[in-house]
């Protein structure tokens, strides 16, 4: 970050402070220590990779709030050292901001995490957030986004809006990184559409609501694409376009079974595209009285972008079960598999955790490369099938 940005984060944590003048506030302070195991079952393409990647991350997090409720302030910071991708030893704020509301009205100003969707297979609406690339196979993990960020409900829905000053530019895997491309991306030679690079403002909006079995969200999003292009005529080069995208996120709720849909339409310099991911997810609730939810997780996932995307979401289907024990261990697991219907390729990925006494959880994933076209991006990540296991301590 800048130093302009960094004053002003300096600025938003002197808020708490606040709080003692006045009354005396709520607080909480938690944290937790991961201990992860990657283990690549092959040996990697490129030079210098290697099979076993052990690292260690800590995630603390500061929580107060005072006046009786109407303002607060959060921190959340994460950091991560691992044994070999010097790119993935990185620190992040995810979440540093203060928070004001005011009866029906909500304002909040520094970094914060804001999600958008409701595919289990891709988020494609979800736009106000960078993606932690080094930290996340499947795009989870987001980096912290500076923002102001004002919200309003009124009995006819929710309005929110944004205004984002600053661009958080990802990092990619390092030259002894897995799952990475075969060139190397240094995040100084990327390029931007806009001639102020990161420093180009961004702007969202979005209202969302409920009807009856449905609820819906429909937003706009114009700045600095969260998702690089390739470049059309380019061996590999990246770009961060300027972009006008507008989302809808549809959910209805009918007894058993969820219907979902996510679409976007993305205007830009380079391609104009449309996506979309729709589906269902079907609950078989409490099987034979024994508190075990089974739910049937199919979805389709389109882009029309094919080659020029960054990810291998153009013409997909994805299936999957979720189970639920309901114990006091809180054990979960998510099993599918993604088809890809013109090349063949396949993503087989498997995800459980469980909790071990009050403090200790153990989760673990994997991910299966299968039958990798050449046409498809996940080809640079061929022999990458790997398994995480982690171990984490809260406190």
């Amino acid at each position: 970050m800048n130093s302009n940005s960094l004053k002003l984060l300096c600025l938003i944590s002197i808020w708490p402070a606040y709080a003692w003048a006045q009354e005396k506030p709520y607080q909480d302070f938690s944290a937790d220590v991961e201990l992860e195991e990657r283990f690549f079952f092959n040996e990697g393409l490129y030079e210098g990779q290697k099979q076993n990647y052990l690292s260690i991350a800590l995630r603390p997090e500061y929580f107060v709030e005072w006046n009786n409720g109407r303002s607060s302030f959060k921190m959340s910071l994460f950091g991560r050292y691992d044994q070999h991708d010097e790119n993935r030893t990185h620190a992040d704020i995810r979440e540093l901001y203060w928070r004001m509301v005011r009866d029906n009205k909500e304002l909040s100003v520094g970094l914060k995490e804001v999600f958008w969707g409701v595919t289990e297979s891709a988020h494609i609406v979800n736009v106000i957030n960078q993606t932690d690339i080094v930290e996340s196979f499947d795009g989870e993990a987001k980096l912290g986004q500076p923002m102001v960020h004002y919200s309003v409900v009124k009995p006819y829905g929710t309005f929110d809006a944004f205004v984002m000053p600053y661009f958080r530019t990802p990092t990619f895997p390092g030259e002894n990184g897995r799952l990475r491309t075969p060139f190397l991306i240094d995040a100084d030679d990327i390029e931007f559409e806009s001639d102020m690079e990161e420093f180009h403002p961004d702007l969202a909006f979005r209202w969302s609501h409920f009807f009856g079995v449905f609820d819906i969200g429909i937003s706009h999003f114009y700045g600095t694409s969260r998702q690089p292009l390739i470049k059309e005529g380019e061996a590999f080069e990246l770009e961060f376009a300027l972009v006008n995208q507008t989302g809808l996120d549809l959910q209805a709720t009918t007894g058993p079974v969820l219907w979902k849909l996510e679409a976007i339409y993305n205007s830009n310099g380079i391609k104009d595209y449309t996506a979309l991911a729709a589906g269902f997810e079907y609950t078989f609730g409490n099987v034979s009285g024994k508190g075990l939810d089974i739910g049937l997780l199919g979805e389709y996932l389109y882009d029309s972008r094919d080659e020029l995307a960054f990810n291998s979401l153009q013409n997909d289907v994805f299936t999957g079960v979720r189970l639920a024990f309901n114990d006091m261990s809180d054990s979960q697991l998510l099993a599918g598999a993604i088809f890809d219907l013109h090349e063949g390729s396949r993503l087989i990925s498997v995800e459980g955790s469980r909790r071990f006494g009050e403090t200790w959880t153990v989760e673990l994933e994997g991910r299966f490369f299968k039958n990798v076209s050449d046409k498809e991006f996940v080809h640079f990540m061929r022999r990458d099938s790997f398994l995480r296991l982690v171990v984490s301590k809260y406190f």
